[in-house]
């Protein structure tokens, strides 16, 4: 409708003004205009509405920053995303995913997710629900909504970075936009996590017209809590013990590994994990560059302003054991084989599975010669060697300036070749008391004593999945903790497999452990194991929940912890005589309220 100057007070040039503004008005902005000049004063309303802004609202400089973390790295990410952030003006919210209250993200304007991926493209455990629910039908429309997704994975499993993906496509679609593209990171994340930091804070400045924002080059680090070493600054650690386990006549070789963390200012609570830098074995390394027909003393650089040759390259720097399909792509382009270019051709994904599992780098260089490559070349298609995480087997309260750690040496044999775990086998091998291993500590805040003592624990670890158990107890033990304990230990066989058996029998006979069930596989006709004997005890376990305990699994998961999974919902299902659906929902609150929780791999 246009204004005419016969029906209006306005003059021809005020009718002329006002008929361009009014188009351009929503629905809101009328409303409010009509509000303001009926409750005000003309001449008030005049003056006043020459200070109304003509250019569109900036972008608000909260930002929320929510992250899904396993083990910890995901964490330390978002806590380092948001010292850059407020470093810039912004105020920022970081949160566990598990703890923000999902109902809130259509209030948000700003949101940052960093996340894990976990096992086989599954969300880490503090991100089930909110992943749950962003794929639910609750879930709001998020058109107002400005986003960007961090997304951390290991590039050797197939669903890399799969939850990130599953995060940053849900966005999408319930109408959000992409504030800054997603970046995918490999388990060497540091450079990729940073260069999408500094476009997050480029695309936040200039939004809010203050051109582009930047990362502090080194985040604020308090020195009087926090150590100088760290995953990407290692400490050379001491050995004082490496102990096999394992009884003679035993299939199984497990060490018993004490570590001195003297003088390196790190610590740790239990259920933190200790990372190890390990050598790759120099035997293979050998092999390989024999099979390469290339010169071990070679120099390579392997990042800037580190030039190392190629021998000690491939042994210290380098990744050799493992196969992904990235690296078979960067192969194939290298080497331009045919054979290796036509198994990646799309349709063959089931192929490329099966060749990568159970091969190594030798393998590859074997089937898909010729190598006619400078040792540069072959090591620019290579990846970092990742740190091996150990659940930490001790209380530093109870062993101060120490880490214990409990590792079993991976054997097997594998079309034609006898292989080794880099690191289980470095341990059980070539590490004697007095060498030394580049250690750092990885926090796991998914994985934590209740914070009232009196609370009882359930502990459910076979083999080396008891390791975490072993640091409560000491904990407890320290403290003069009053609750009740639980735990169920399964392995091969009692007399030789029965892992820190002495220790077991003393909390139990002093009080700190309450209840000791084993089940020892191979000792009886037909096997048993941990979820056999938790059937066995399901109604006083159940009594134990409903008393408020809390649970803790640690080991396998695609096996051990799922069939544990599956029996405790067995239990609720039946002692608590609901519905399996119900039984289900009861163990997810328990997950919710941290008194379910899994230390698994």
């Amino acid at each position: 409708m246009q204004l005419q100057v016969l029906n209006s007070p306005f003059t021809q040039e005020q009718v002329e003004l006002l008929n361009r503004l009014l188009p351009t008005l929503s629905e809101t902005q009328k409303v409010w205009l009509s509000g303001y000049l009926a409750g005000s004063q003309l001449g008030t309303a005049a003056a006043q509405l020459t200070q109304i802004p003509t250019e569109s609202p900036k972008i608000s400089k909260e930002v929320t920053i929510l992250y899904g973390s396993q083990t910890g790295n995901s964490k330390g990410l978002a806590k380092k995303s948001a010292q850059a952030l407020e470093a810039n003006g912004f105020q920022v919210t970081v949160s566990a995913m598990s703890d923000f209250k999902p109902n809130n993200l259509k209030k948000l304007q700003n949101l940052l997710i960093v996340a894990s991926t976990h096992g086989e493209g599954d969300p880490p455990d503090n991100a089930i629900s909110f992943h749950e629910f962003l794929y639910s039908k609750r879930a709001p429309k998020l058109e107002d909504l400005n986003f960007s997704v961090l997304a951390l994975g290991d590039s050797s499993y197939e669903f890399f970075c799969q939850t990130g993906k599953d995060f940053d496509a849900r966005l999408e679609e319930l109408g959000g936009t992409r504030l800054y593209p997603r970046f995918d990171c490999d388990v060497d994340f540091d450079e990729p996590a940073a260069e999408w930091l500094q476009g997050v804070l480029s695309s936040l400045g200039e939004a809010q017209g203050q051109g582009a924002a930047q990362a502090p080059s080194q985040p604020a680090v308090n020195q009087a809590t926090e150590s100088v070493y760290s995953r990407t600054n290692p400490f050379q650690a001491e050995v004082l013990e490496n102990i096999n386990l394992n009884g003679r006549g035993s299939n199984k070789e497990t060490h018993h590994l004490e570590i001195s963390l003297e003088g390196s200012g790190l610590t740790f609570e239990p259920g933190d994990a200790l990372g190890i830098y390990p050598d790759n074995d120099q035997e293979l390394v050998d092999l390989l560059i024999k099979e390469l027909n290339l010169n071990p003393d070679e120099k390579v650089t392997v990042k800037q302003g580190d030039v190392r040759t190629l021998r000690d390259a491939l042994v210290s720097y380098y990744e050799i054991s493992i196969l992904t399909k990235p690296l078979l792509q960067k192969a194939a382009e290298l080497t331009g084989n045919k054979e290796l270019q036509d198994l990646l051709a799309p349709g063959k994904e089931e192929e490329v599975k099966g060749y990568i599992y159970g091969r190594d780098l030798i393998d590859l260089v074997r089937d898909y010669r010729p190598w006619n490559v400078t040792a540069q070349e072959f090591v620019s298609i290579l990846r970092k060697i990742p740190g091996r995480l150990y659940s930490i087997a001790s209380s530093l309260a109870a062993n101060p300036d120490e880490v214990h750690l409990t590792i079993g040496a991976v054997r097997y044999e594998a079309h034609g070749r006898n292989r080794n775990g880099v690191c289980s086998t470095l341990v059980a091998d070539r590490i004697n008391p007095g060498d030394v291993l580049n250690v750092y500590v990885q926090p796991n805040e998914n994985f934590k004593l209740p914070q009232n003592s009196e609370t009882p624990i359930i502990m459910i670890g076979p083999g080396t999945g008891v390791a975490p158990f072993r640091s409560f107890m000491q904990e407890r033990e320290e403290a003069g903790a009053e609750g009740k304990s639980w735990l169920f230990f399964g392995d091969q066989h009692f007399v030789t497999d029965f892992l820190y058996q002495i220790e077991w029998q003393k909390w139990l006979q002093n009080g700190t452990l309450t209840k000791l069930d084993v089940a020892f596989s191979r000792d009886t006709d037909q096997k048993v194991y941990v979820q056999h004997r938790m059937l066995e005890h399901s109604k006083e376990l159940f009594e134990w929940l409903q008393e408020g305990a809390a649970v803790y699994i640690c080991g396998d998961e695609k096996h051990m912890a799922h069939d544990v999974h599956q029996t405790l919902i067995e239990i609720i299902e039946k002692e608590g005589s609901i519905s399996r659906g119900e039984a289900e929902a009861y163990l997810a609150n328990m997950q919710q309220q941290k008194r379910y929780q899994r230390d698994v791999y």
